[in-house]
């Protein structure tokens, strides 16, 4: 199988189980490997025998802005559900960033596969 990789989207949203998490905006990072056949698009050359980057990319933005998630893991999981609903992709791996201050400046990170059923 074939991947699409769209990686560092980042996305301004609300998230967090702190107070202060949830009044200020905090800007995660997402990297995509998206499974797809590529076959026919490289033969076409034509945007509709492919997975339109793109599309998922603004569909992920509309999706993340308008959240408010306590967990970087529910909202992980529910982008994939987003995706595998939206889009014929039959595997999504996901990995989403967080900044977090523990000691200076550093990111909390979890990587997650689905694939639809």
């Amino acid at each position: 199988m074939d991947k699409i990789f769209l990686n560092d989207l980042k996305i301004d949203t609300i998230i967090g189980i702190y107070d202060w998490e949830r009044e200020t905006l905090q800007t995660l990072g997402f990297d995509l490997e998206m499974d797809w056949d590529i076959t026919k698009a490289a033969a076409s050359d034509d945007i509709a025998d492919t997975l339109d980057y793109g599309a998922i990319a603004q569909s992920i933005v509309s999706f993340v802005e308008a959240s408010r998630y306590q967990l970087i893991e529910a909202l992980a999981e529910d982008v994939c559900t987003l995706l595998l609903t939206n889009y014929p992709m039959p595997k999504v791996k996901l990995t989403l960033s967080k900044p977090v201050a523990l000691h200076g400046q550093n990111l909390a990170k979890i990587v997650i596969e689905r694939s639809k059923k």
